[in-house]
């Protein structure tokens, strides 16, 4: 044979042989590029400039490259799509909402009445007040406060017999506790005097635009009887809401006595039933109601006796009420 049909052969035979090796190659890359995940050799510790390298590596994730075929796709390995309802599938049955009646009841709020009015503290800081009683007072207050100032949009006013700083439209309860730091009892109990400036003022406001002014409703906390008139203000007051034709409920008084003191019961009930015999006037409104904060055995206000307290001088429902108003 030629030495030139030699050379021809030769690059024959070394051109299919490359061929066949990169055909190989190229199995090899797509059974890689088709894998999931692959091993990413790395070297161990230590080992830098080493020509050996480690096969525990790092599992690294590989995107599958696209295929021809699908069923030999790396996406039909995974999950299949999520159900898509056909467009001329049967529409699914709409569940109806509950009706009204189902609906779960609505709990009436016993103190949503406090809403329409504007409540007023008066607190007894005499002398006789000091010590456990002024610490009965600051509990009972807190006891009753945070009712109060969710129902009054524009917060309670607190005034004292003594102390002359008045502190209006308190929205916090946390803030009455601060209060009662800031003032000492001490002097007497003038509480018919502070009674008279108080109801006096509204009633010059109420006489001079009855459309808008709220009711008031005030609660006294007091431990004894006062060493002035508080029976003549009351009156007066009353006389005054009749001239006008008043709501029923436009003012109310509620003393609220803390300790045990029974001449001071005696008058406060004086005050809650007789006033109208006192008067002189046996169809005068009764705007008073009255509440020891705990009973003869020293039990506590009820959920019944807190209700009273709030409302029971504009509501005669509850000012009738006696029974169960200390647990």
């Amino acid at each position: 044979m030629s030495e030139s049909r030699r050379s021809i052969f030769g690059s024959l035979k070394s051109t299919l042989s490359r061929n066949k090796q990169s055909a190989g190659s190229n199995v090899q890359q797509q059974a890689r590029s088709q894998a999931k995940y692959v091993v990413q050799p790395t070297r161990r510790p230590g080992e830098q400039g080493r020509s050996s390298w480690c096969t525990d590596g790092l599992l690294i994730r590989r995107t599958a490259a696209p295929s021809p075929n699908p069923l030999n796709s790396a996406s039909s390995l995974d999950a299949p799509p999520a159900y898509s309802e056909a467009v001329n599938a049967a529409p699914q049955p709409v569940v109806p909402a509950p009706a009204p009646s189902q609906a779960a009841p609505v709990v009436d709020d016993e103190y949503a009445f406090l809403d329409e009015f504007d409540t007023v503290f008066l607190i007894d800081d005499s002398g006789s007040m000091a010590g456990g009683l002024w610490r009965q007072t600051a509990e009972a207050l807190m006891t009753i406060a945070p009712i109060c100032t969710a129902h009054d949009a524009d917060g309670i006013d607190i005034y004292f017999l003594n102390n002359r700083t008045a502190y209006e439209h308190v929205t916090n309860a946390s803030t009455i506790r601060e209060i009662f730091e800031t003032v000492s009892p001490g002097g007497s109990t003038p509480t018919g005097r502070r009674l008279n400036t108080l109801l006096g003022d509204y009633m010059s406001k109420y006489a001079a635009d009855p459309d808008n002014t709220k009711p008031m409703n005030l609660i006294c906390i007091t431990d004894g009887t006062p060493t002035d008139d508080d029976e003549s203000p009351l009156i007066k007051t009353a006389k005054k809401l009749d001239q006008l034709d008043a709501p029923a409920w436009q003012v109310g008084v509620q003393f609220f006595q803390v300790g045990s003191d029974q001449e001071a019961s005696e008058h406060l009930k004086v005050l809650d039933d007789e006033l109208a015999e006192i008067s002189g006037k046996d169809d005068l409104r009764d705007i008073v109601d009255t509440v020891p904060f705990t009973d003869a055995n020293g039990g506590r206000l009820s959920a019944n006796g807190i209700l009273k307290v709030v409302l029971g001088a504009v509501t005669r429902r509850l000012d009738r009420r006696s029974q169960g108003l200390h647990r």
